[in-house]
């Protein structure tokens, strides 16, 4: 038999009563909180919004049908843009395509330029590949075309002048006919000339020189004398004269405002850091560079690391640097870590295609200043002795070398000596060196390889703008006016210092050398108080600078 307990109603009535009342109690309160005027209208609007903040931190969402009202969306407001501002912005993307010109003289659609021969292309048939390469194929091979350039230097005794077009063709010693198809603002039809030479940037000799694989050239197209007073808008190039063109590049134009020229560029090969993050290494490059002289350096951009993209970004908000994005042509990949892993793996190919950058940082920028240097974000060319910067070095090195010279030399070489990772020295009890931050790597190194790569090998050079036509990373391939000898400077003067781990692969057989034998090299210390300030305060305002054991310290 089941036996049920005897319930005092009694005592369950006041049970009853007593949870009514709390539950009441707990839901008057939260009612007063909500809705009392006083949080509500000119009140604590903190404690309501500390109240919010923890109906979001809990989960506690059903309590916020009521304050919806109350919070506010953090969402891009970003309206619909008109068909003019899209191209503007297509344009800071995709500076090669001549949007401009092609919204003036087409609407959507419907294109108001029909001449007989060398139909305007819209924007809508270019072939474009990878984002920033626009494709033209031909009965012997295809072309990924990167940009084009008004060259008017002086180039022969005829003073010539050229459209420069920059880009990759998947054949060795091309010699195809092809037109060039020049269209100039206010001209209804294109002014069509032959191409009249191909620049082959590349020697054979290196490796990876045969047909299939994309190699760098230079293209050629004369402006005709009748048109020497117009700048191009754009070019296309196409193998039949009166062809629709799958390509139409912008024709680059860049001279300064005030047609004065400033003294330095720094070129910088496609970045690949997207494991490695090398944000302090690259101030503490970039403030030493600008120490020395250095006017603007030009970046581009495969894949980096975000700090270093944030480091970047900082430094072109100053105008001390410009970065353009990069991608490879035609099947290459720009998947981010596939690419990372094609740059490793093929050697070859990736030269190649650091050709493109290079010379298209040359074109954008030969007008603008008289010097420019390409050099990786690992190398610094120092002056020696007294010499306390590029513009005192190019000065001291032209009265030795040029002789007055109505035709200086078009190059001067550095000689490469490396600072390796192994040659770490720093005396913490020398006043001239334990205040140096032992986080910047440069002026942590202050030995170096007793001996110097062989003359030539692996050197940089600074080359005078108004007379290189095509660029390797280590000197120039063809110049302009006559030779394109290098003069080689003395190591008395100046060095290409090279910081890395170990020596680049092609001279393994020569490191143990170069590793086992070092000397003590102080050059840098001439310029190590004010580089420590420059590199600690762009450190500080990036957020970069910890506190040991303590939060990042911020501006």
């Amino acid at each position: 038999m089941l036996l049920v307990p005897k319930v005092n109603l009694k005592y369950l009535l006041i049970l009853s009563v007593w949870v009514f009342v709390v539950v009441g109690t707990v839901y008057v309160f939260n009612f007063i909180v909500i809705y009392d005027p006083s949080v509500y209208v000119g009140g604590d609007r903190g404690a309501r919004t500390s109240l919010i903040r923890d109906y979001l931190t809990s989960g506690q969402y059903n309590q916020l049908v009521d304050v919806a009202n109350e919070m506010e969306l953090d969402v891009d407001p970003m309206r619909e843009r008109d068909f003019n501002e899209i191209v503007r912005d297509i344009e800071t993307r995709v500076p090669f395509l001549p949007l401009d010109f092609w919204a003036r003289q087409t609407l959507i659609g419907r294109k108001k330029m029909k001449p007989q021969c060398g139909k305007f292309p819209s924007i809508f048939e270019l072939e474009i590949n990878n984002d920033l390469w626009q494709t033209q194929r031909t009965s012997n091979g295809t072309y990924q075309l990167f940009g084009a350039y008004m060259d008017n230097r002086k180039s022969n005794a005829n003073d010539q002048w050229y459209i420069r077009i920059l880009g990759m063709i998947d054949r060795v010693d091309t010699h195809l006919p092809m037109f060039c198809q020049i269209w100039y603002d206010q001209q209804e039809k294109p002014v069509i000339v032959p191409l009249e030479e191909y620049h082959y940037i590349w020697i054979k000799s290196w490796g990876n020189a045969f047909d299939g694989q994309y190699q760098p050239y230079l293209l050629s197209c004369p402006i005709p004398w009748d048109h020497r007073h117009l700048v191009p808008v754009s070019v296309s190039l196409v193998e039949q004269q009166c062809a629709t063109a799958t390509n139409n590049l912008k024709v680059l134009y860049n001279r300064p405002l005030d047609n004065e020229k400033k003294m330095f560029a720094v070129c910088v090969k496609g970045l690949d850091f997207l494991y490695q993050d090398l944000s302090v290494r690259l101030i503490e490059w970039i403030e030493l560079l600008g120490i020395l002289g250095a006017d603007k350096i030009y970046f581009y951009d495969l894949q980096i690391h975000p700090n270093m993209s944030k480091v970047l970004q900082y430094y072109r908000k100053l105008n001390k640097v410009e970065v353009t994005k990069l991608t490879l042509p035609a099947g290459k990949p720009n998947i981010p870590g596939l690419q990372h892993l094609f740059l490793t793996q093929k050697l070859y190919q990736k030269r190649q295609n650091e050709i493109i950058p290079y010379n298209d940082c040359l074109y954008k920028n030969m007008y603008k200043y008289q010097y420019i240097t390409l050099l990786d974000i690992d190398e610094v060319i120092m002056p020696k002795g007294d010499i306390l910067n590029w513009r005192e070095l190019m000065e001291m090195i032209s009265a030795k070398a040029d002789h007055g010279s109505p035709l200086p030399f078009p190059s001067y070489n550095f000689r490469n000596v490396y600072f390796l990772d192994s040659h770490y020295h720093l005396d913490r009890t020398s006043p001239e060196s334990r205040d140096i931050p032992e986080f910047l790597h440069m002026l942590q190194h202050t030995n170096r390889a007793a001996v110097y790569s062989a003359p030539n090998e692996h050197v940089k050079c600074i080359h005078r703008a108004n007379r290189i036509l095509t660029l390797h990373n280590h000197f120039a391939m063809s110049c302009l006016q006559g030779s394109c000898a290098a003069y080689e400077i003395d190591v008395e003067d100046a060095q290409l210092q090279h910081y890395r781990y170990d020596c680049v692969t092609t001279v393994q057989r020569k490191c143990h050398n170069m590793t086992e034998f070092y000397v003590s090299d102080k050059n840098i210390y001439k310029f190590k108080d004010d580089l420590i300030k420059r590199s600690l305060k762009t450190l500080y305002q990036l957020g970069f600078l910890k506190i040991r054991n303590d939060s990042t310290v911020s501006p």
